[in-house]
Formats: structure tokens, sequence, C-alpha cells
């Protein structure tokens, strides 16, 4: 099993970078990046398209964290439901939201074409399954994400489900047939490259060591050089480091892994014909197919950080226990990466002060939010968007420190436990329901076999003719008896003697 890690201390996963050596010399531009992930890549990139001068400073390598190790699912949303979010903005402004939303994915599928990066593989669909049996709130879901917010989705009912997903494990499920998936890993490459052709200079292995807000021009200092700019954007997640360590503990570091299978060959198209990602909705699974019959799957999260490798063994227990046909399938790499995840769960975009701008934050939601961020970044910079503005209802807040990650860690903990939990009876009570099915179909199927039937059904009079009434009570004369033919036991009984 080779190993792809995102740990500071394996450092990074190619030796050698196509994109840029470190700042060695002094240099002014418009606006600089600090972070060269998908957030800050497309600011550069769309700075740079709208004629701005732009350099961006990477403390490491280029997608060498979260931003180049992931599934490469792309679809609209954010990692707070979006009830939460009408909850908290209301109706109108959860809907210019969700909009941005859809735009940053539109972003990501405009470039990620073969054209622009060969190799990328798009391919379409998404499938978010339950691992309950929730129709009702199924209906609800797809009333809100249709009508609310004119996205087009599918009902999948559990027969639909267990047809392209050979598990008993999955009930309902919503089908997003405009999300899609790339190849992760080319799409951070190929944005760099993009952005460079733009315009942009990428200067890796260059972290800040200070920066002077104060001024119209902010002043960054790194090892080995200065650079001066109008504009800065920090886009650096978790790892802005010491000069910027008030941002970075508004995040909660949340790791997660992802193991790739050798070849599984035909028993693979047999056991999940979904040809898109397959996504948890309670956050617990996370796969898809890929190369025709190799199986990429994501582990859960953990707020702690470990060698991708120990969580192998984890991951082909979890393909065992949702698809045993499977049985231990051999792990060909790991790989994984930590991203930055919100009190609120919104991702933080907007201006800190003048000229201080921040992308970060973006959770479980990455490719599709890091895009709008940089949209708007840019936009806002050079030609005044303030759509940003709908993210100030969704503040910095400390995240908790230690005390943070070892909550998130226990309540992850819950999380899965009470989904597990959920999925078992769930399961129990379908099995329920199949057997007493069972047993009437068989108890009919003995009836048929014995002749037996029913209470016969009253018949009705033939037409025309009328039931006869009861004769009315007769009136008793006086002295007579009442019961003139009743029988000598029977005036014994009534009479009280044996």
């Amino acid at each position: 099993m080779s190993e792809s890690s995102t740990s500071a201390a394996d450092g990074p996963d190619q030796a050698d970078s196509p994109f840029g050596d470190r700042l060695a010399f002094d240099l002014d531009v418009d606006i600089c990046v600090v972070g060269a992930g998908l957030a800050g890549l497309t600011v550069a990139r769309e700075a740079a398209r709208l004629g701005a001068s732009v350099a961006v400073l990477e403390g490491r390598q280029i997608g060498w964290n979260a931003s180049g190790h992931h599934l490469g699912t792309v679809m609209p949303g954010f990692g707070l439901p979006m009830t939460e979010v009408i909850e908290r903005v209301g109706l109108d402004d959860a809907r210019e939201l969700w909009a941005l939303s859809k735009e940053g994915a539109d972003y990501v599928r405009a470039t990620a074409t073969e054209d622009l990066i060969p190799g990328i593989k798009p391919s379409d669909g998404a499938l978010e399954v339950s691992n309950v049996d929730v129709g009702e709130a199924l209906i609800g879901r797809l009333q809100t994400l249709g009508e609310d917010f004119a996205t087009g989705v599918e009902g999948w009912q559990v027969d639909r489900v267990r047809s392209v997903l050979r598990t008993g494990r999955y009930f309902h499920g919503i089908y997003y047939p405009k999300a899609f998936q790339i190849d992760g890993r080319k799409y951070v490459h190929g944005l760099a490259a993009l952005a460079m052709r733009a315009g942009v200079r990428i200067f890796e292995e260059t972290p800040v060591v200070s920066i002077d807000f104060s001024g119209i021009r902010k002043r960054i200092v790194t090892p080995t050089a200065r650079l001066r700019a109008n504009h800065i954007v920090l886009a650096g997640n978790i790892h802005l480091g010491a000069p910027l360590k008030r941002l970075s503990d508004t995040l909660l570091p949340v790791w997660r892994y992802a193991a790739l299978t050798e070849p599984l060959g035909e028993r693979l198209a047999e056991t999940i014909a979904f040809p898109g990602s397959v996504v948890d909705s309670h956050g617990i699974d996370h796969f898809r197919v890929v190369d025709g019959d190799r199986l990429l799957w994501a582990s859960p999260e953990t707020t702690w950080d470990a060698r991708p490798k120990r969580l192998g063994g984890a991951v082909q227990r979890r393909i065992a226990t949702v698809f045993p046909q499977l049985g231990k399938v051999p792990i060909a790499e790991m790989f994984g990466g930590a991203v930055g995840v919100t009190v609120h769960g919104m991702p933080q975009i907007g201006q800190l002060r003048r000229g201080l701008w921040v992308a970060s934050g973006f959770g479980r939601q990455g490719l599709n939010t890091s895009a709008l961020a940089g949209q708007l970044i840019a936009r806002s910079i050079l030609r005044g968007d303030d759509r940003w503005r709908l993210f100030s209802p969704f503040e910095l807040v400390w995240a908790g420190g230690t005390t943070g990650r070892v909550a998130g860690h226990f309540v992850s903990l819950w999380t899965r436990g009470a989904a597990s939990a959920a999925g078992v009876l769930a399961r129990y009570r379908e099995g329920a329901r199949a057997k007493e099915r069972l047993r009437e179909a068989r108890l009919a199927e003995a009836n048929l076999r014995a002749g037996t039937r029913g209470p016969a059904a009253r018949r009705p009079p033939p037409s025309g003719v009328r039931p006869a009434r009861p004769p009315a009570p007769r009136s008793i004369e006086e002295g007579e008896a009442p019961y003139p033919d009743a029988s000598q036991e029977s005036e014994r009984i009534s009479d009280g003697r044996m």
C-alpha cells in the first residue's frame, strides 16, 4: 500500500514542482494571495484575468493539503443544511447564497474541461443516500430544493437505490443530475497552470513570517524577501501560521482520509452500478468508482492528525460492512488532508478590514465554495461587487482550541454512533415488515390449498321482494296466561322450581 500524506511531518508528495521557486527578491503587486489552494488560486486567476498584478505565496507546495487530496465531488450547497441557513438569514438571502453555490459549481465545470486541463476526467451525477427510511423527509427536501432553490433533483425510492447499489444499508436517495466529479489533484495543478498563464506569479516554499496591515500598501515579510500589495487575500485555511493565529483559531481542523483500491474487476460493476459519487446524508460514507474497476472511498472524519496508512484497515472494514460481497479489498493508495470547519458551518468570505480579505473555512463543500469565494473576492476588489456581504451574518467565531477539537471528536463519534444505531433499527423494522408480509402470503397460500373460504356474504333479497316484518307483540287479555303454549318444564323454570 502506498501513501500520499498531507502531514506536515511527512512532507509534500511531490519532490519537484513545475510551478515556481521561493520568493527571493522584493516585489510590488496589486494583490497578494497567501495560500495556493483552490480558493487562493481561483482568486489569483480571476484577478489576473481582470487586469491586476497578482502574486501567490505558498508555504509548501501547490495542492499539498486538502485542495489536492479529495474525492472530487462537485455539487451545490454548503456544509450547513439549507434549513438552518434559512433560519439564520431568511429565505430570500438563502436563495441568493444557494445561487452563489451553484455559480461556484458552474465555474468548476467550465474550468475542468479536457481542453483546459487534460486528463481531468469529468463524469456526471451524484446520489445522496440515507441509511434510514425517511420517505416523508425526502419529499420535503425535494420540495425545498426544487421549488425554493430551483435545483434539478430527483427522488429515488428504495428499490431504485438498491438496483444500483447492491446493499441493504441504504434506503431512499436524492439524485443530482447536474452534479459531477473530477480528478482533484489534476484540477488544483491545472488551476495553477491556468493562473500562471493569466499572468499570476506563484512562489512555493515561501511561508509568511509577518504582515503589516497598516497603510494603503500592506507589507508581507517572508524568510528571503519582502512584498508589498494594495490588497492581501488570506486563503491559507488552518495553515496560515503564527502571524495569523487568531484567524486560524476560528477554524476547527478536521482530517479526512481516502483509500484507492486495486482493480477489482467485474465484481465491482456487479456491486456498484452507479457511475457518479455516492454520499451518505449522515456524512459517514462517500465513495465513487474510478478507472472503471477501482473504488475510491473516504474514511470518517477526525479532529486529530494521523498517518493515512493507519486508516487503511478502517476503510477496508467499512467497505466490507456496506458491501460484504466485495470482501476485504486490497488498498493501493491512501491519502488525506485537513480542512477548516467553522463553528456555524458556513465559509468565511469577505473583507476583514480595508484591503484585507479572507477566503477560508470551506469544510466539506470545498470545490464549489472555494470557486465562488475566488470569484466574489476578485470581483469585489476590482469591480465593486459586494455580494460577499451575504456571508456577513456568519461571523468569525473562536473554534475552542484543543477543547473544541476534543469536543468535535466526541461529537463526531456520537453522530456516527447515532447514525449507525438508527440504521440498524431501520433495517430491523424493514426485516420485520418483510417477515410479516411473508407470513401473510404463506397463510393465504395455505388457505387457498385447503379450500377454505371466508364467511359467506349475505345475499340480498330478490328484486321487488321486501322482507317480512316480525309480528307485533300481542296484547294480553285480563286473566289470560302470558305464554299459553309454554311447557311445564318451562313453567317450572320460570317459577324458580327444579
